[in-house]
């Protein structure tokens, strides 16, 4: 059996978009977006260099559900709520787009 190992994240950011689905008639990310919202950040990091930089995940229920398509951008310790695809954009601008501008090492651009 392989031991734990403790080691510092491979990724610049790590994205934890909810895209929780929960029964009919139950608020839930996944029907505000929240799937929509994942693919969209993440092909703007397929397309910007940033893969295998830049992490973005699907995430289960965040406890949120009624404030949902929530967001939470690491290291930033920042939580996004009530995201759509119009605003994923403004996440994009503020957590992404930098990396591209800012020529992150190791990305290619």
């Amino acid at each position: 059996m392989a031991l734990m190992e403790a080691k510092r994240s491979p990724y610049f950011k790590h994205f934890y978009v909810c895209v929780n689905r929960r029964e009919e008639g139950k608020s839930c990310c996944a029907a505000r977006d929240g799937e929509a919202v994942r693919e969209r950040l993440k092909e703007y990091v397929n397309t910007h260099g940033l893969k295998g930089k830049v992490r973005v995940s699907g995430s289960g229920c965040m406890d949120f559900c009624e404030q949902g398509a929530n967001v939470m951008v690491y290291p930033d310790h920042r939580w996004y709520s009530g995201v759509t695809m119009e605003s994923a954009d403004r996440i994009i601008e503020e957590h992404l787009k930098p990396l591209v501008e800012h020529r992150v090492p190791g990305t290619g651009t």
